[in-house]
């Protein structure tokens, strides 16, 4: 069947007057996703790689373990320098719309899935995935064995990979010559190079853009009005705002490589609340004092049980990171959440400073949510400030 055309982010494609047939499929060249290691997968293209003659994609390899929410995942900014595999077996069931963006536009290099739906349905759907793809000049690959590539990434954990229609020795070069994620600055990419406003609610919230979730924004924005500003502005310039909070946002790649943004957080310590969130929350830790380490193959998923210290309540939680707090590194502040799966940070909280944070994604959308209490947290310690 011919492909549908490109989609705007805000409309609906345009269909074909006859639907086509569910059981012909789209004709597809041969592609392949090889790792850095040489571990070899072979599939079909997708997105702008099916069109064929298309330079190979590279980034680091990593996988989602999400049943649903594949576009936020998609447009998600933490994915910046990443192609992403999908465990769940079939993905693009429902579709595509505007709302579900968690950005204007993907940031992830590329996308890997065992079975790319190509027909649809749900009521909100306002285009397919792969149209969605093709629009952003994202490619990938579907027909491989997800869960073959998936448990070799959980025994040698995530690593470059490149993945195209050329032949097998010129993606093995252009993985092993592919920069992993350690060490670099991945947020000055994905941050906003102006400053914006969100919601209307009383309080007033300056949020340290390192790559936000629009979900985010619309959370704190029920409740303040949100300045959002690029990640490089200095902490007094934030002060000089007057702000109730201070929330510092997700973002992409290693917290090793922001010592700038570390100091100017240090700065606003104690001076203002502060609420962080997956990458925020690394650099929260940092700036007080703690340190970072890369983990094995990360956290990307929907169902991670957390334990939230004080109360012994056990949450389910959204998490996408590959970088974690490491244990001991933080004893100046109470650790007040743990993951359960394999005891990492997942929290940190210090009355004196006014400031907490989490490693997981309490916004969640779509997602669990059981942690979406730490926004009224937030609120409830602007109101002690005031």
């Amino acid at each position: 069947m011919s492909p549908m055309s490109p989609m705007s982010p805000m409309s609906g494609p345009r269909r074909p007057a006859t639907p086509p047939s569910p059981l012909l499929r789209r004709s597809r060249p041969e592609a392949r996703l090889v790792l850095s290691d040489g571990a070899v997968f072979t599939g079909e293209a997708i997105g702008v790689l099916a069109a064929g003659d298309q330079p190979p994609v590279e980034g680091e390899a990593v996988f989602n373990t999400v049943l649903s929410g594949y576009q936020e995942v998609v447009t998600d900014p933490s994915y910046a320098g990443q192609v992403v595999c999908f465990t769940n077996p079939h993905i693009g069931n429902y579709g595509v719309n505007a709302e579900d963006a968690e950005a204007a536009v993907p940031r992830c290099r590329g996308v890997v899935v065992r079975d790319l739906s190509e027909r649809p349905s749900n009521w909100r759907s306002e285009g397919s995935l792969e149209d969605y793809l093709v629009h952003h000049g994202l490619g990938g690959v579907t027909g491989i064995d997800t869960r073959r590539l998936t448990r070799h990434l959980r025994r040698h954990g995530a690593m470059p990979c490149a993945l195209g229609t050329g032949s097998e020795a010129e993606l093995l070069e252009a993985a092993r010559l592919a920069p992993p994620t350690d060490g670099r600055d991945l947020v000055s990419g994905v941050t906003t190079r102006w400053v914006y406003e969100r919601g209307d609610g009383p309080y007033r919230v300056v949020a340290y853009d390192f790559g936000v979730k629009e979900t985010m924004l619309r959370h704190l924005g029920r409740f303040a009005t949100v300045t959002v500003v690029p990640a490089s502005t200095p902490a007094e310039e934030v002060l000089g705002r007057r702000p109730d909070g201070v929330f510092l946002s997700n973002g992409p790649g290693d917290p090793g490589a922001l010592p700038g943004i570390v100091a100017e957080i240090g700065l606003l310590l104690g001076r203002v609340p502060i609420f962080g969130i997956c990458l925020g929350h690394q650099l929260l830790a940092t700036a007080m004092g703690g340190r970072t380490e890369k983990l094995p193959f990360g956290h990307h998923g929907g169902n991670h049980p957390v334990r939230r210290l004080d109360t012994g309540q056990v949450e389910i939680t959204a998490q996408n990171h590959n970088y974690a707090v490491a244990h001991g590194s933080v004893d100046r502040v109470a650790v007040s959440h743990v993951n359960l799966n394999d005891g990492v940070i997942e929290g940190i909280a210090d009355d004196d400073a006014r400031a907490f944070s989490v490693q997981y994604h309490p916004e969640a959308g779509p997602g669990p949510h059981d942690a979406r209490y730490l926004f009224d947290r937030f609120r409830l310690l602007m109101d002690g400030g005031r």
